[in-house]
């Protein structure tokens, strides 16, 4: 059995480190340290990635915290994935050029799926992973203020088949919880997607979560809460990373 990777995540409001209870942003808890400190002790415990998603731009038209992706891009070798406000070409173009490994995109793979597939075919599949971000079986987008009726697997499918090789999937329900991933949800798209690399996002709170996670065959896990409240500890990061 390999063992999930696992992705520490950074959401950010007005330059700050948040967390949300299922993408309230009247639920957010701030923390005091900078986000390029979380990013640099993150670097230092071991993770080699970072889930960096721009809560401002995901509820706007485009990218807002340049200036902290910036600043982590150039201070650390964290390999950063971003999303939020990944709403056009241009956008995708300066996030990648400001050092971001891959972008997310969700919103706009609903509004405007042709922009989406250009993206593919500009960057490369490698570059481009598609954000998937379910409530009561629907796909939110707009920072998760608008739920969409869609058929999740043909909306999947369809983009399967255009080029997309990446998705990260959250169950909105789970996410800030700390209740444990939604494991019945990912073997669905396991079965259903087998050539789909996945990352499963939200609910993870501890060490046998990961465990869980890893015994169903899925490559990746962003952990945010439970990293930001200690139920996932340094030294539990330590072992599980040298154990991988």
């Amino acid at each position: 059995m390999n063992r999930v990777e696992i992705i520490p995540a950074m959401d950010i409001i007005d330059g700050k480190c948040v967390r949300l209870k299922m993408g309230d942003y009247l639920s957010k808890t701030e923390y005091t340290y900078s986000p390029l400190e979380q990013a640099i002790k993150f670097e230092e415990w071991g993770f080699k990635s970072l889930h960096l998603v721009d809560l401002d731009g995901a509820k706007g038209s485009g990218p807002v915290n340049l200036s902290i992706l910036k600043a982590i891009a150039s201070k650390t070798s964290l390999k950063i994935e971003f999303g939020g406000g990944v709403k056009s070409i241009e956008a995708a173009r300066t996030l990648l050029s400001a050092g971001v490994e891959r972008v997310v995109v969700g919103s706009l793979s609903v509004t405007n799926p042709k922009v989406v597939i250009k993206m593919v075919e500009e960057f490369g599949e490698d570059k481009v992973v598609l954000g998937v971000d379910i409530m009561d079986g629907k796909i939110a987008i707009n920072g998760w203020v608008d739920k969409v009726v869609s058929d999740v697997n043909l909306f999947i499918s369809n983009y399967v088949s255009q080029g997309i090789r990446r998705i990260v999937c959250t169950d909105i329900s789970k996410d800030g919880m700390m209740s444990g991933p939604s494991v019945d949800l990912y073997i669905k798209l396991i079965n259903n997607f087998p050539e789909l690399d996945i990352t499963a996002s939200g609910g993870v709170s501890s060490i046998n979560d990961l465990e869980l996670l890893s015994k169903i065959e899925i490559r990746r896990a962003i952990v945010g809460k439970a990293l930001y409240e200690g139920q996932i500890t340094e030294k539990d990061i330590r072992r599980w990373l040298q154990n991988e």
